[in-house]
Parts: C-alpha cells; sequence; structure tokens
C-alpha cells in the first residue's frame, strides 16, 4: 500500500497499514495499551480521558523511519450501553533528509453494546468511526487521509478463568485527495488480558492486517506485549511493545513502545 509521504511511503507503508486499525483503536476507547478493543462502556453520563505517548521505529531496505504520537482521547457514555469519542493526535515523522509534524486526522466514533449474557461472562458490541479529513499539505506528509474515512468493528469479549479475552473484526476505507492511493483494509485480532491482582493486569495482543490499494494487497502481522497498572479504580498506566512486521519486499519491520494514562471521571 501507498501512501504519500515526501512522494516516497515506502518505509511508512508498514506503519500506514497497522495504522490504518491503530490509529483508531488508540483514538477510540480501547483498553491501553492493546490495540484490540474490548465491549466496555463507561455507563450513562460517565466520561473517560485518555493521553498516551507511542515512538515507532521503522526499518526496510536499510533505511529507518522513525514516528513520535501523542494521541489524546475523550469517551462520553451517552447510555449504560453507548459510547460516543473524538480522539486526534499529533505527530512527528522523522525520514532520513525530511520531517514532518502536526496534527493526524480527527477521529469520532460510536460504541454500541447490543448483547450481554453476566452467567456466560460473553458480550458483544460494534464501534463505527469516522476520520475527518487533514489539509493536503498533511495528507502529503503522510500525516493522514484527506477525504473522509472511517472504519467498522465487531466486537467480542468472554470472562475466562484467568481474566478475559477479546475479540475484534474490522474494516475500513482510507480515502485521498488522489484516488489511486485509496485503501480497503481489514483487521482480525485476539487479546487475552490476565488479572493479576486488584491493581495489576498483564496483557498479550496477536493480529493481522490487510490493505488493498491499486490491485495490490499488503499483509502486516503484529505482536504485543504489555502491563496496565491501576491505583485506583478510576486511573489506569499501561505500557506496551509492538512488533509489526508485512510482507512486502524488502520487508519493512516496526518496534513500537507505548505508554498511557487513562482516567475516569
Amino acid at each position: 500500500m501507498q501512501r504519500p509521504f515526501f512522494k516516497s511511503s515506502r518505509l511508512l507503508s508498514s506503519a500506514a497499514l497497522f495504522a490504518a486499525f491503530a490509529a483508531f483503536s488508540t483514538s477510540s476507547s480501547a483498553l491501553q495499551p492493546l490495540i484490540t478493543d474490548d465491549t466496555g462502556t463507561q455507563g450513562e453520563g460517565g466520561n473517560q480521558l485518555e493521553v498516551s505517548y507511542g515512538r515507532d521505529r521503522i526499518r526496510a531496505g536499510g533505511e529507518t523511519t522513525r514516528v513520535h504520537s501523542v494521541p489524546v482521547v475523550y469517551t462520553y457514555g451517552l447510555t449504560e450501553t453507548v459510547d460516543v469519542y473524538a480522539g486526534i493526535a499529533y505527530q512527528r515523522i522523522r525520514v532520513p533528509g525530511d520531517d514532518a509534524s502536526g496534527f493526524s486526522n480527527t477521529v469520532v466514533g460510536a460504541k454500541w453494546r447490543f448483547f450481554e449474557n453476566e452467567d456466560s461472562g460473553t458480550s458483544l458490541a460494534i464501534k463505527p468511526e469516522i476520520a475527518v479529513p487533514v489539509s493536503k499539505q498533511r495528507e502529503e506528509d503522510g500525516l493522514g487521509t484527506g477525504k473522509i474515512s472511517g472504519a467498522l468493528t465487531f466486537i467480542l469479549s468472554q470472562d475466562v478463568p484467568f481474566g478475559s479475552v477479546h475479540f475484534n473484526a474490522g474494516v475500513g476505507r482510507d480515502r485521498f485527495r488522489t484516488s489511486d492511493d485509496n485503501a480497503t483494509n481489514k483487521h482480525l485480532s485476539v487479546a487475552p488480558v490476565w488479572d493479576i491482582s486488584e491493581q495489576w493486569k498483564l496483557a498479550a495482543d496477536f493480529g493481522v492486517d490487510w490493505s488493498h490499494s491499486g490491485g495490490d494487497t499488503v499483509r502486516a502481522k503484529y505482536a504485543e506485549i504489555g502491563a496496565i497498572y491501576s491505583p485506583s479504580k478510576d486511573l489506569d498506566l499501561a505500557v506496551g511493545f509492538i512488533r509489526t512486521t508485512d510482507d512486502e519486499s524488502p520487508k519493512a519491520r516496526t518496534n513500537t513502545w507505548t505508554a498511557g494514562l487513562t482516567w475516569r471521571f
């Protein structure tokens, strides 16, 4: 998949594919630091603020790109089972010989938990979201899409003896000012979460993304490990490490470190 970035986006192709869903996830109400979302909502009148920092190191063909991002997300509980949210991220992209920085697409969306069985611990939700276009210059810099883009994710959460397991299946569309760059994305992932104690959780996240653009399909796989510390019921601190690889030639490999704070009020 090709993305406009200083007229040469090869180093960002893996990150762009990975970010097609990862960016939506970090701009919504996924359990930090995971990419895979859960069915949990804030409850009627509940508020949540998420702030995180991510650092990507993307290496392909002997060259390295570095991306720094700071996503901020606000979520509000419309009802016990419906959340609405809005998020945006500030990014700095460093490519050999050139840099770019600025805000990415503003993402707005909702999550509706439409099924819940307390006896079995099973719940289902859907999450539609829209990415508001960025300016032509920011699109050319690789910071976002210049036309309205979006994604729809199906979520299944299951309670298990050690904690919970979450499954996501999603589709999305990235739309650019140049239609040849448009991409259709698909996503599958699973994330087990271990309840170590009342304050600590450990998590893993495994997924695969496909992006089809211009007659070509690129596949990227990722694996993540993370930890969540909750000093109180309304505050979470999270850290994670993500490794992503694609199937292009030469392959791009991305290492991502992330740290974040979630405050419910």
